[in-house]
């Protein structure tokens, strides 16, 4: 067997690389290893959560519009800690106590509505968005990070040439690269969180869109029983 061929495959170990590497280097190689393990913890559980949401909104809605008794729908889903069920029970909730007087406002009780359900929208849209500041911070730290890990390995690689007062690639090369490998862990760890960053927030951006309409449509029904009321 070449034994060239062996030691490069050596040389590319990423755990050689690793165990090989400057204390410092090694630390920052933890750090967004941990990180990368983080980032796909949140991909996985973010990813669930939002098909899950998306999939019971739907369904909330279609049993909404079908239902002809607001108040009984009220009632089977006031436990519910579904955004579209949050929504749904804000104007509700805001309904009752804008009616509740001798005299209506209608003006004044549709515009309490719709600041009510707008809340409520605006509420769970921050929690459900609620990881992606750390997907965010990921993408855009974790190559840094390993920069910093490169630009410290290849200061280690110069000094060990310095000392050694040998220039040859066979002291310069395992330095270089330790100091890239960190660089390539960095990437391997920003290039998901980013790409899963955009994929979360275009979800997030349909269902805020869907909350949206769905207290549009709650509005609207609102609105017509309340022309309907003396």
């Amino acid at each position: 067997m070449n034994p060239v061929f062996n030691l490069e495959a050596a040389t590319l170990s990423p755990v050689a690389l690793f165990l090989q590497a400057d204390w410092v280097v090694k630390l920052v190689m933890a750090g967004l290893l941990l990180a990368s393990i983080w980032t796909w913890a949140i991909i996985l559980s973010f990813s669930a959560r939002i098909r899950r949401t998306r999939r019971e909104m739907a369904r909330f809605e279609r049993d909404f519009w079908k239902t002809d008794d607001i108040e009984a729908f009220h009632r089977a889903q006031s436990d519910s800690d579904l955004p579209s069920a949050q929504v749904f029970n804000a104007g509700v909730e805001e309904w009752r106590r804008s009616t509740a007087a001798n005299q209506i406002d209608r003006e004044g009780v549709r515009e309490r509505l719709g600041t009510a359900m707008g809340v409520a929208v605006a509420l769970e849209v921050e929690q459900l968005s609620d990881r992606l500041n750390i997907l965010a911070t990921v993408g855009s730290v974790a190559p840094f990070v390993g920069l910093f890990g490169t630009v410290w390995g290849i200061m280690r690689s110069f000094t060990g040439i310095a000392a050694a007062q040998n220039s040859s690639l066979a002291v310069v090369a395992p330095g270089i690269a330790e100091a890239l490998f960190a660089t390539a862990i960095g990437l391997f760890a920003a290039i998901p969180a980013v790409i899963a960053y955009n994929r979360f927030s275009h979800g997030v951006n349909k269902v805020e869109a869907g909350l949206n309409r769905f207290a549009d449509g709650f509005h609207t029904t609102l609105s017509r029983q309340l022309d309907g009321a003396r």
